[in-house]
């Protein structure tokens, strides 16, 4: 395997814009959302090395754009969520593509994870709430946010919940499992109230990013996490109170432009002399992904590059080549294998009111060699 490996785009991608992918537990199916309602699935193939993952034939259709996609504990289950409120699981070995509400938020549900540890499904949603599920029972609670949720990411024990105003809220796994047991209702509304106001996160936090934050991500090994924001910086921060002084944030997904200028006329109403400035162009970083070997981490922006980065060191290990549209979404396989990219136009060029062409959608896979994003010493 040569130092970087060769992008392979997969075959029959979805027709919108990509909102989330993601490895089911095996590595062995990628499932991709997208705003055209679907849910493509495409197997490991590795009996043919130039093609790593094919489509399956299989494109889960639902009654409004998906936003973000998670698996639940085996390659049999998929949850999802949308424009449409609900949180749905999905029973992939049914061949009718049998889906089941878990609960229903009071406007778009944004983001969903699944703790394998606890069995416990959580969503987030714009209406400022966290739904905690138990897909076992068929229990769920709500339990309210301060603001507007945009990110979530889980450890083996705690989730971080990235909202507006830049609040980091970080909840105890198991405490949330416990009061889902006790306090949770079913979908239709049986069992006692599910509005849990009482319940204290385990830490409040702000984060050390001044503008909004697109993505978090938490490290491997549990002890901290990386969140992005729109203004092309990525901030690593530790749980432990005791290391905040490792906590940092650098600039990345910026492109410098030389442009020209013109001047303010004179006082004779002459016409402004004319000169070349450079000006940096900064992308919001939509995607970060850990992973689960190197304890590296991957950053995806508007710009289309995507970069690997050592958050020891603070050093970048590595930089692909420039993709042909933003970077939506982004995950490395369990195994570390891989590194999946969701490419699709991120209107940061101003043309939001185009609709999006065929071929500017794509599904990007690299299969990683064994020290391709391995992290470097320090000078």
């Amino acid at each position: 395997m040569s130092s970087s490996s060769t992008p392979q785009d997969l075959a029959d991608p979805p027709t919108d814009a990509i909102s989330s992918l993601r490895f089911s537990p095996s590595n062995n199916t990628l499932a991709v959302a997208s705003w055209d309602c679907t849910i493509s699935l495409y197997n490991r193939t590795p009996e043919t090395p130039e093609t790593p993952f094919t489509f399956t034939g299989t494109r889960i259709t639902c009654r409004a754009p998906i936003l973000d996609i998670y698996w639940g504990s085996d390659d049999n289950t998929l949850y999802s969520v949308g424009l449409d409120y609900d949180v749905r699981s999905h029973d992939l070995q049914n061949p009718e593509n049998e889906q089941s509400v878990l609960s229903t938020h009071e406007a778009a549900s944004n983001k969903i994870a699944y703790s394998a540890q606890h069995d416990i499904v959580l969503s987030t949603s714009w209406d400022s709430t966290l739904h905690v599920h138990k897909p076992a029972t068929g229990m769920f609670m709500r339990v309210p946010l301060p603001t507007k949720p945009f990110a979530l990411s889980l450890t083996a024990t705690r989730v971080v919940i990235a909202m507006a105003e830049r609040k980091l809220w970080v909840y105890d796994l198991l405490s949330l499992a416990t009061l889902v047991d006790q306090a949770g209702r079913t979908a239709n509304g049986t069992g006692p109230n599910h509005d849990v106001t009482e319940i204290v996160p385990w830490q409040q936090r702000e984060s050390s990013l001044k503008f909004m934050t697109r993505a978090v991500a938490c490290m491997p090994d549990g002890q901290g996490f990386a969140t992005s924001s729109i203004e092309g910086r990525v901030g690593v921060e530790f749980f432990d109170p005791g290391e905040q002084a490792k906590t940092y944030a650098f600039k990345c997904h910026r492109q410098t432009q030389t442009t020209t200028i013109t001047n303010e006329p004179g006082p004779d109403g002459e016409a402004g002399e004319q000169e070349e400035r450079e000006v940096d162009i900064v992308y919001p970083v939509n995607a970060l992904a850990f992973h689960p070997v190197h304890g590296t981490f991957a950053t995806g922006g508007g710009d289309g590059v995507v970069s690997v980065w050592d958050a020891q060191t603070k050093r970048r290990v590595k930089q692909y080549p420039k993709l042909g549209a933003s970077v939506a979404a982004m995950e490395f396989s369990g195994d570390g294998k891989f590194l999946a990219i969701g490419v699709s136009p991120g209107f940061e060029d101003g043309k939001e009111d185009e609709e999006i062409q065929e071929g500017q959608v794509k599904i990007v896979v690299r299969e990683l060699g064994e020290n391709e994003v391995k992290g470097r010493p320090a000078k």
